[in-house]
């Protein structure tokens, strides 16, 4: 419990956090870079994550929240999110009393954690509003329902992550100014992606590992929308199969994962029927026996 004036708040509960990042190191250089104060008028940035959704940058977020040895908290946004669902919420509590829930945001407010706003695009522009003034000098916040102004800890920190999807708003210019700066998680190269598959899903084995990794680098060069994400939940899949008895063949075990995983269309990639706008330019330049 933390209180606030006259107002007593019930504070969330952090989140485990991994134990580290297997993707490129300069972009956890640059989140903590970011958080770092380099003298007493100094501020922390609020950096915004952004890519497409399975490629690690919630993970990296949390790593980066990590390696500070502070509470980490997690708001999961969308598009019915309300500005009292990322402050402070009334819960009719014994005896017909309100009571007064802090959300992740605030709770990492006030015990000086780090908070990842999570697909934060998803939300419409009156949530925005809401946090304005805690993205700039000001870092506080104000609840309508509590009725009182919140502020943030000296060692608050935050970040947001954005999905490049077309199921997102677009960003108030006002609030993109504050979420300053932009780090971009693209695809990796296939040794990085290879490590983090191997990170993820350690049981498997290497030459699944490695093939998975093969064909999602082909995917990338085709710019076809399977993310690392994808990789791992093919693999997991693929060895259970196995330990389930359904599959013995490595190779099988693998194609009916991807199947399952991203549909039969997956693999026709490599022949040219399979393109993110349509028809492949036959003079492409694919090389047919790329698929699986």
């Amino acid at each position: 419990m933390h209180r606030i004036g006259s107002v007593e708040l019930a504070l969330a509960e952090p989140v485990p956090t991994p134990t580290g990042w297997v993707g490129r190191p300069e972009l956890l250089e640059a989140v903590l870079a970011c958080w770092t104060m380099v003298d007493k008028t100094d501020q922390p940035l609020t950096p915004r994550i952004v890519g497409r959704p399975g490629m690690g940058k919630t993970t990296l977020a949390q790593a980066a929240a990590a390696s500070l040895n502070v509470p980490v908290y997690i708001f999961q946004c969308n598009m019915d999110t309300r500005p009292e669902d990322l402050l402070v919420l009334p819960v009719i509590a014994e005896n017909g009393r309100i009571a007064y829930h802090a959300s992740a945001l605030v709770t990492a407010m006030l015990e000086g954690g780090v908070v990842i706003l999570d697909e934060a695009n998803r939300m419409s522009e009156k949530s925005w509003a809401s946090l304005a003034p805690l993205f700039d000098a000001r870092r506080y916040v104000e609840s309508a329902v509590a009725g009182c102004r919140i502020p943030a800890h000296a060692d608050f920190r935050a970040c947001v992550t954005m999905n490049d999807d077309s199921s997102t708003f677009e960003v108030p210019e006002y609030i993109v100014s504050r979420l300053q700066p932009q780090l971009e998680v693209d695809y990796p190269e296939r040794d990085a992606e290879l490590a983090i598959l191997r990170w993820n899903v350690s049981f498997a084995p290497e030459d699944m590992l490695s093939i998975t990794a093969d064909f999602l680098e082909a995917a990338h060069r085709h710019q076809l929308n399977y993310s690392t994400r994808d990789g791992i939940n093919i693999l997991r899949y693929a060895v259970k199969m196995q330990k389930a008895g359904l599959e013995t063949d490595n190779m099988a075990a693998l194609v009916r994962a991807m199947d399952a995983v991203l549909g039969p269309q997956c693999r026709d990639f490599a022949s040219g029927t399979q393109t993110p706008d349509g028809p492949a330019d036959e003079e492409d330049g694919t090389d047919e026996n790329e698929e699986l």
